[in-house]
């Protein structure tokens, strides 16, 4: 029997002593990645405590970054003054006083060739005087300064990028950086296109050596700058997705995995862009075991506001991002959003639970067909709750404390705060409109009790299918891996001596095959769950589901593999 170990469940596995960021570290360096995280993984704590982060980057981003970027909606389309005037409306708007304080450059603003020095330069249409007097400019203004570059040869647009030339040679990441510091940025995203492998070299450490080049880079320029990551991005639909996802840490304080959100089109100026957002949301949801204060998974631009997104729609992604205390870095033309949306993008009560110091990402609770229920812990005893209805109908909602782990007793009071009216109530009633959130900041009375981990256990089973239903699936008591209902057999408690729990019975091992049946303290009850997501029985091996596209799958005990999509689970946090 595997003694239970009593930790807060945010810790999570992790060799103690991560490889070091070098510079000059060849590629063949960091081929033998895959043992090192296996080795890594293979420490298990017991009672399905989260894995614990192991040194991770310097905490330059304490809490989710926000800001404004140019991307999403002027793509190229952009000059130096549109940067400032949209510095500008940060400040004209409110928004900046909010929190929303750093304006980045993305791609285009450079030239495809590098000057005698192989310093980068500027594109003079768009920056006739440089980039420094816009840094300067937005500094003035009391703002941050952030700028666009990438860890390949070329970036996507195909201009000067500071990694490996195409076929080998130096790269550029320590001099960039230099010239970056030299014109006061603070904040790096580096993109992930045309990252150079040479033979021999897999694209993941490839990719790895670049961002680990960056990162010993930033550290010797004398000036603080935070790291946006985009390598995980470049593998979603890859098994090494997940080995990307646990060495980003080591190297920067935020992340973008997946699919970028979907951008403005002069030529279609109303094109609906809501599925986007679910999307992006979808993908992201499933990886809390990733993310911790300074360290954050980045679902892309908050697009709200925007043509495209309904108010609803805009309110929907606020309140979503803020459940996953993602980072709120708007997209948008900022002089042209209504006082509605703005008074959205600004509310202080849903930016307080994006920056809430816990950090922590929301437990999907339940999903149906057409709705979703999260529940996320705040520091001092306060929980936020929020519903999307993805309908194209309203719908009424009715929860209770019970639903999120507190005791089921009619003692049980809670103060609910609607986050978008303001107004407290007793209860988590709603009338939910079409593609909207209602949102909640919840405080329970004594007699609630701390609540235990309650909520969905789902798997991805087609990474490909930009549809929440067919996303990921839940796991059912019936010993089934189906599409999500909102049933009571798909929600489970983990217990704090590492059970799962559904329908009155335990997840159990019995002559090598998984049972439901009812709780005890024996050790074919007791899981640990690692960062690759792995959910492992005592004698070592991998509850087991299935990817394929059928209705439903059974599940089975099974050999743990690596990366191995079918044994890659998300649990409640």
């Amino acid at each position: 029997m595997i003694k239970p170990i009593r930790k807060d469940f945010r810790e999570l596995t992790s060799n103690p002593n991560p490889p070091p960021a070098e510079a000059s570290c060849p590629a063949s360096a960091f081929r033998p990645l895959r043992s090192h995280i296996l080795a890594a993984l293979l420490m298990l704590v017991s009672g399905i405590a989260w894995p614990a982060f192991a040194a991770p980057a310097q905490q330059l981003a304490v809490t989710p970054p926000m800001g404004w970027n140019d991307w999403a909606h002027y793509q190229c389309n952009f000059t130096s003054q549109t940067i400032l005037d949209n510095a500008k409306a940060l400040i004209k708007s409110g928004l900046a006083a909010q929190g929303y304080n750093t304006v980045t450059i993305d791609d285009c603003w450079m030239q495809k060739d590098r000057d005698a020095n192989g310093d980068l330069q500027p594109d003079l249409m768009r920056f006739p005087h440089g980039v420094k007097p816009v840094a300067q400019a937005v500094h003035a203004l009391g703002l941050k300064f952030g700028i666009y570059e990438d860890a390949g040869y070329e970036t996507c647009g195909g201009f000067a990028g500071s990694g490996d030339p195409n076929g080998g040679g130096k790269d550029h990441f320590l001099q960039d950086a230099r010239l970056f510091a030299s014109w006061g940025v603070d904040y790096l995203k580096l993109d992930g296109c045309n990252v150079y492998a040479p033979k021999g070299t897999s694209s993941e450490a490839a990719y790895r050596k670049a961002y680990a080049a960056q990162n010993a880079a930033l550290k010797q320029v004398g000036r603080p700058i935070v790291f946006s990551e985009s390598a995980p991005a470049y593998f979603q639909d890859s098994p090494d997705w997940y080995d990307v996802l646990t060495w980003v840490r080591y190297y920067g304080q935020l992340w973008r995995e997946g699919t970028d959100i979907e951008t403005f089109d002069v030529k279609k100026p109303d094109a609906e862009r809501f599925d986007s957002v679910l999307w992006n949301y979808a993908y992201n949801l499933p990886l809390g075991r990733f993310q911790k204060p300074g360290n954050w998974n980045d679902a892309d631009f908050i697009i709200g506001g925007d043509s495209g997104i309904t108010l609803a729609e805009t309110r929907s992604q606020v309140a979503l991002w803020s459940m996953m205390s993602a980072p709120l870095i708007l997209s948008s033309d900022l002089d042209k959003l209504s006082p509605q949306s703005v008074a959205i993008l600004g509310n202080k009560q849903i930016i307080a639970v994006d920056q809430d110091p816990l950090g922590r990402m929301a437990t999907l609770v339940k999903r149906s067909s057409v709705t979703d229920v999260l529940f996320k812990p705040l520091k001092g005893g306060d929980y936020a709750v929020a519903v999307l209805n993805r309908a194209g109908k309203s719908l009424q909602v009715d929860l209770h404390p019970s639903d999120f782990g507190f005791a089921a007793s009619a003692a049980c009071k809670i103060d609910a705060q609607d986050l978008w009216s303001g107004k407290h109530q007793s209860t988590l009633s709603a009338a939910i409109a079409p593609h909207d959130t209602a949102i909640w900041r919840i405080h329970p009375s004594t007699p609630c009790g701390r609540p235990n981990r309650k909520g969905t256990i789902t798997m991805i089973v087609n990474g490909k299918n930009h549809d929440i239903p067919t996303y990921s699936r839940c796991l059912s008591s019936s010993g089934q891996v189906h599409s999500c209902q909102g049933t009571p057999e798909e929600i489970w408690t983990v217990t704090k001596g590492g059970s799962l729990e559904s329908s009155g019975k335990c997840l159990a091992v019995q002559n090598g095959k998984p049972v439901m049946q009812a709780c005890n303290s024996n050790s074919t009850q007791h899981w640990n769950y690692n960062l690759l997501g792995n959910v492992i029985s005592s004698d070592h091996k991998c509850l087991t589901g299935s990817t394929l596209n059928n209705n439903s799958q059974g599940v089975s005990i099974a050999a743990c593999g690596h990366n191995q999509p079918d044994q890659i689970w998300s649990l409640p946090n």
